[in-house]
């Protein structure tokens, strides 16, 4: 099986290399807090999730793998983001017996206040605005099988700044399969698939002059600036894990994603994670493997999972990421299971 694992490592990285196109796809999405991943343990492993993850951060990874937790997930990860702002992610999942696993989840921006400035003000009018990056939805996850799941997420995307937003539609995908080969897992998810998104608002209207060169006329009529529709950042990603050290107190994980984005060229994200006695946990990875100009890079976390009254489990996780010129990022989760 580690031959099989490294050969499939190796067939990824060597495709994405030939993948790679000239044509930049950066900046052509709306709404990139979608391509935030969530959980602390995730960014810790470089973004090599989809076919690890099994609590209610799934939701946004790979919505088959909630449908491997039992009983109910509580999750909260907080995100500090470049210029002072900050990311919450709240999800919840519950597992129905002979149904399958239910869930929701909340992503939500904290901006802060803004201050309205000017040409006329440049020190500030006195008035502030605000932006917003708001993300809901509702997850169905089944295990078909003892070894396959599949996952859906239907959900709302809602966009504002200053007196203008826009809102959309969209559906997360997932598949899930533990193979016989020592319970290597193979995993895909398709994220971000829905409507385009397009700013409206009170902040468009203007006065226009329709003929500067005449005197006398109406230089004050109402009109609307038009604003493009642009379309979400879908990712398609296919991941492998495998565990090549698995005892009753050590085990050892390693993971591999790639991921084919619709707003930036192909990369890998490659992972590893060690637990001891199921009770504290360190990891390390790379984001970004082949990415051209990329400012992400290594990843380091950790996390303790404590068992509290009867079969209530806290996970307490953290992780950090380099980004190069932009400094880093931190990242903070909870994580209750009963």
């Amino acid at each position: 099986m580690k031959k099989i694992f490294i050969v499939l490592l190796v067939y990824i990285c060597a495709s994405f290399i030939m993948a790679q196109s000239d044509v930049s796809k950066r900046g052509t999405t709306a709404a990139e807090f979608l391509c935030i991943g969530q959980g602390a343990r995730s960014m810790g492993m470089g973004g090599a999730f989809t076919s690890v993850v099994k609590d209610a951060s799934g939701l946004y990874w790979n919505p088959a793998g909630t449908a491997e937790n039992e009983g109910t997930n509580i999750f909260f990860d907080h995100t500090e983001w470049f210029a002072d702002i900050n990311y919450n992610y709240v999800a919840g999942t519950y597992k129905i017996p002979g149904f399958g696993t239910i869930g929701m989840s909340l992503t939500f921006s904290d901006v802060g206040d803004i201050p309205v400035t000017t040409i006329s003000a440049p020190a500030g009018t006195g008035e502030t605005y605000t932006a917003k990056d708001i993300s809901f939805s509702i997850s169905y996850a089944l295990k078909l099988t003892d070894r396959f799941s599949i996952g859906f997420n239907p959900k709302v995307i809602y966009q504002s700044i200053w007196k203008t937003s826009a809102t959309a539609l969209a559906l997360d995908m997932g598949v899930k399969y533990v193979t016989p080969f020592d319970d290597a897992v193979l995993a895909m998810s398709i994220s971000n698939f829905g409507q385009k998104m397009k700013l409206e608002g009170n902040s468009t209207i203007i006065l226009y002059d329709g003929d500067l060169t005449t005197s006398g006329n109406n230089d004050k009529i109402p009109a609307n600036l038009s604003t493009d529709e642009w379309a979400l950042p879908l990712l398609f990603r296919v991941g492998v894990s495998y565990a090549p050290w698995n005892t009753t107190l050590n085990r050892l994980t390693l993971a591999a994603d790639a991921v084919h984005p619709s707003n930036n060229y192909e990369y890998l994200n490659v992972g590893a994670e060690y637990t001891y006695n199921d009770f504290v946990s360190i990891r390390a990875g790379y984001k970004s493997l082949f990415l051209k100009d990329s400012e992400e890079g290594l990843c380091l976390g950790f996390g303790i999972k404590y068992g509290l009254v009867g079969n209530i489990v806290l996970n307490v996780d953290y992780a950090y990421q380099d980004f190069g010129r932009l400094d880093y990022v931190q990242k903070i989760s909870f994580g209750i299971n009963f």
